[in-house]
């Protein structure tokens, strides 16, 4: 598979490049050539099927023209160790809880994937000796940071740069990444998450620094990272064709720098039987006026209770936008939006528990919120719970009057001394920074 810049001024790259780089030399996301189509047998029977099948076949097409059979099956199989439920709420909509990996979060599948398909392509290059130590570049506003340190730790040959805004992460977020130590650098950055994005794609774009270090990203924007997310949605879709809960299904995406939602895009375009999706926003919604009035406009990002959501300038609505041929009227064909305060998001977390039981977590609540103000008569919809309560204990406590139980997992991290390398927002701090370890 070929791989395109979205800027249209980057050579055309291989897979291996796409993944290696993560950004392509003119600023633009890699975007593969063509999205080749499932067959209609594999839908057919996919209510059969284990997580980890689906997702093979899945990955395959993305990915299999690029990796060996075996090797691409055990990458799958590897990061695909714990199970995607979709938990019936109320009568017609559904919890996919992706909190059930090693950090509790859904990034967990991207970051998994990637730092397999990375290390395979790092052990090809390095036995064509045209390979230093690759340096993992992640900027994160919560779970990013944990998913992406924690499925790199302890890989030889790579070293991992965590960069977060100070005081902008949950504390057990941030336990997840500043006590691992080894390959895994903390960085914790005086400003916002906007401010940590644009630290890492300046990095990728100074000549200088690229000539002294191998840099590639575990963002959204790398390939590897945002493509496999797309494996949980036609796991979504298996279990409800096999309640009979099919015909009309809508996904709603709690979204920030909206990878999530891209590769949900894509799985559609792959035949995903997925009638319509919504994206949902916290108040940093500059997607949902873009699809109010045709015009994108990024702003700063403001702090919310679903931190993770608190982006001002998503780096997936490059690829969103190039999907659709720049086309507002065919985005909007497939993708509405919706936007909560935090008052909102509150009252939402509070009523669903009451009603029915279900604790959500901020971001899954503005998820579970627009399925209920959006669902149409006849769908069916499930919406992504992307990280477990326990990460956002202080809040959700608070919200719902809660004393959620952390679970073992998480207590383990936080029994760790935060270790992390204080950054202003300056670039040429954090060049000086890298450039002399």
């Amino acid at each position: 598979m070929i791989y395109y810049s979205t800027n249209g001024k980057a050579p055309l790259a291989t897979l291996q490049k796409a993944v290696v780089k993560g950004l392509a030399e003119d600023k633009g996301l890699y975007m593969p050539q063509s999205i080749n189509p499932l067959p209609q047998s594999f839908f057919g029977s996919i209510q059969d099927l284990s997580f980890q099948e689906i997702a093979y076949q899945v990955a395959d097409c993305f990915f299999g023209e690029d990796v060996e059979a075996e090797a691409l099956r055990k990458i799958v199989y590897d990061t695909l160790s714990f199970d995607v439920p979709a938990v019936r709420v109320t009568d017609n909509i559904f919890s996919l809880e992706l909190f059930h990996g090693p950090t509790l979060a859904f990034k967990d599948v991207g970051a998994r994937f990637m730092a397999r398909l990375l290390q395979y392509f790092i052990r090809d290059l390095k036995d064509s000796k045209d390979l230093k130590e690759v340096n993992v570049l992640v900027a994160t506003s919560g779970d990013t940071g944990s998913a992406v340190a924690n499925g790199f730790l302890g890989v030889e040959g790579i070293h991992v740069y965590v960069l977060y805004p100070k005081g902008k992460v949950s504390p057990i977020q941030e336990c997840q990444f500043t006590t691992l130590g080894q390959n895994v650098t903390a960085v914790e950055v005086d400003g916002v998450f906007d401010d940590c994005q644009a630290l890492v794609k300046s990095a990728f774009m100074d000549r200088e620094l690229n000539e002294r270090m191998q840099l590639t990203s575990a963002n959204s924007i790398n390939v590897a990272r945002f493509l496999p997310q797309s494996f949980y949605y036609f796991y979504a879709y298996a279990q409800l064709k096999k309640l009979g809960l099919a015909d009309n299904v809508v996904a709603c995406v709690p979204s920030g720098n909206f990878g999530n939602i891209c590769s949900a895009l894509f799985g559609k375009r792959m035949g995903l039987p997925i009638k319509r999706f919504i994206a949902a926003n916290n108040a940093n919604d500059v997607f949902f006026h873009y699809l109010l009035t045709g015009i994108y406009t990024p702003r700063a990002s403001v702090q919310t209770i679903a931190n993770a959501m608190d982006v001002g300038d998503p780096s997936n609505f490059a690829r969103i936008y190039d999907l659709y041929n720049s086309s507002h009227e065919a985005i909007c064909a497939d993708i509405s939006g919706a936007s909560y305060t935090d008052d909102q998001i509150s009252g939402t977390m509070r009523e669903c528990l009451k009603q029915t039981g279900y604790l959500l977590d901020p971001h899954g609540a503005c998820g579970y919120r627009a399925l209920q103000e959006g669902l149409r008569e006849g769908e069916v919809g499930f919406f992504l719970e992307t990280a477990h309560p326990a990460k956002f204990k202080q809040v959700v406590d608070d919200i719902c009057g809660t004393d959620i139980e952390i679970p073992a997992r998480l207590q383990a991290f936080m029994k760790g001394k935060k270790k992390s390398v204080p950054m202003g927002k300056d670039f040429g701090e954090f060049k000086s920074y890298l450039m002399s370890r």
